[in-house]
């Protein structure tokens, strides 16, 4: 049997997409174009301005933590593997190439690989992006395999970054190493493809989960509704909606599975980019919001004292176990002043693979990244849309 990367490799080089395949391409396209777009002037699009396309578009896309995930691994595929992919004039072939070998690794780490604080987004990210790349610049299944062994060095990033810019640069920066790990085994490079077994090993993943069957992401992905941490999809969903008046709250009490609340390290937020990692916060904008959007999320919105009123009011209890950020249910009860109890409960929000957005949700979710981002999506296909990152994501200042 040969190595990992020899596996995926030649499932890589060798995949006929099916028409659901290419569906589920075009839709994760258009989402992270969309999304990228949304992003296109927050500071951090200056800050990354001089970097090459792939770090570039990956870390903006990203910043807004409004990108698709694929939950059996707990990594956001395609905001690595749009970028990877477009960087090198790559089509919906080479992305599924790159996401389904992502999906594979990530499963392949494991739940507990992402609860040890991992971030598999790009320790997964690294290799997948050099497949996606490689695919694109038409290299054989050999080249693909040292390839994903070039970009191993860079095949890390941890969950600390959470609510810093550093979260979305670690995932620009595996996007961009596995672009120059496939250009560099085009032009002759080698590498050991055991690398890849050895990461995984010391990683604590299990080569034995590494399945090439079934459709070229297993799982699907997961769209979000709201721009911030997927583990908090569900509990917004749960709470939006609600017929409170906020100054009624005097308690509101979280039941959840501990591993559904994994990413959720900041409890008392003062900036947006906190606010996206805050189940307290969260609930807060569920009950204050009519739509926890970007407005939510800025660091003025989360400094509202009301906002800072509600968020101190949760309490949580986490049930032990769990493997994923949806296991289980989250069971929310608002105590209002006069004693009632309003008690919600939800297992799978919409965007979920098994709740998929309807076309309106995704056109929505496509108004509200700009005025102008349904026309420039107007007949997106995979030839065009990196002409539109490069004419709307700034490259021409910045860090360099």
């Amino acid at each position: 049997m040969g190595s990992i990367a020899e596996t995926l490799a030649g499932w890589a080089h060798d995949l006929v997409p099916t028409a659901d395949d290419l569906a589920l391409a075009d839709r994760s396209l258009r989402d992270t174009v969309a999304v990228t777009l949304a992003a296109r002037t927050d500071p951090l699009a200056t800050l990354v301005a001089g970097q090459p396309d792939a770090a570039r578009w990956a870390a903006v896309g990203h910043v807004l933590d409004f990108d698709d995930l694929h939950l059996p691994s707990t990594a956001h595929i395609s905001v690595v593997c749009v970028p990877a992919t477009l960087a090198v004039g790559g089509d919906a072939r080479a992305y599924l190439a790159g996401a389904g070998v992502m999906a594979r690794l990530g499963v392949a780490l494991g739940w507990d690989h992402y609860s040890a604080g991992w971030h598999a987004t790009c320790t997964a990210g690294a290799p997948a992006a050099a497949v996606a790349a490689s695919v694109a610049l038409g290299l054989d299944a050999e080249r693909i395999a040292t390839a994903m062994a070039l970009a191993i060095p860079a095949a890390g990033g941890v969950q600390r970054a959470f609510g810093t810019s550093a979260k979305a640069l670690q995932v620009g920066f595996a996007a961009d190493a596995g672009v120059r790990a496939a250009r560099l085994a085009a032009a002759g490079a080698t590498a050991d493809p055991l690398a890849v077994d050895d990461w995984l090993r010391l990683l604590g993943g299990d080569p034995d989960r590494v399945d090439v069957t079934g459709p070229a992401i297993p799982g699907g992905l997961a769209v979000k509704v709201f721009p911030c941490c997927y583990a908090l999809q569900r509990p917004i969903s749960a709470l939006l909606g609600h017929e409170l008046t906020t100054g009624d709250a005097t308690a509101i009490h979280v039941r959840t599975p501990a591993s559904a609340v994994r990413p959720l390290a900041h409890h008392r937020p003062t900036t947006g980019l906190q606010a996206k990692f805050s189940l307290e916060y969260a609930l807060a904008s569920a009950l204050l919001d009519p739509y926890p959007g970007f407005a939510a999320f800025a660091d003025a919105a989360v400094a509202r004292p009301e906002a800072q009123r509600l968020l101190r009011l949760v309490t949580t209890t986490e049930t032990p176990g769990g493997d994923g950020l949806l296991a289980g249910s989250t069971d929310i009860t608002v105590t209002t002043a006069d004693g009632t109890r309003h008690d919600v409960s939800l297992s799978r929000p919409t965007g979920s693979p098994d709740r998929p957005p309807s076309p309106s949700d995704v056109d929505a979710k496509i108004a509200d990244c700009g005025p102008d981002v349904p026309a420039l999506l107007a007949g997106l296909d995979w030839a065009r849309a990196a002409a539109v990152l490069t004419e709307h994501v700034p490259a021409d200042r910045g860090v360099r």
